[in-house]
């Protein structure tokens, strides 16, 4: 259990980073937007995968 909070919080990060680069550059908006987006997708998949319990 603890190895899959390690990995998504560390994509955490790595969305996060991806997503202020695509800020601070106009050009790359549509970075931050990716970002963002795995970003969420990560955060959700990590909770509902942290929630099942296995028997």
């Amino acid at each position: 259990m603890r190895n899959l909070w390690t990995v998504v919080v560390i994509l955490l990060v790595i969305w996060a980073i991806l997503s202020v680069i695509g800020f601070v550059f106009k050009g790359l908006l549509w970075l931050a937007v990716i970002g963002i987006i795995l970003f969420l997708g990560t955060l959700i998949v990590g909770t509902i995968k942290g929630r099942i319990k296995k028997p």
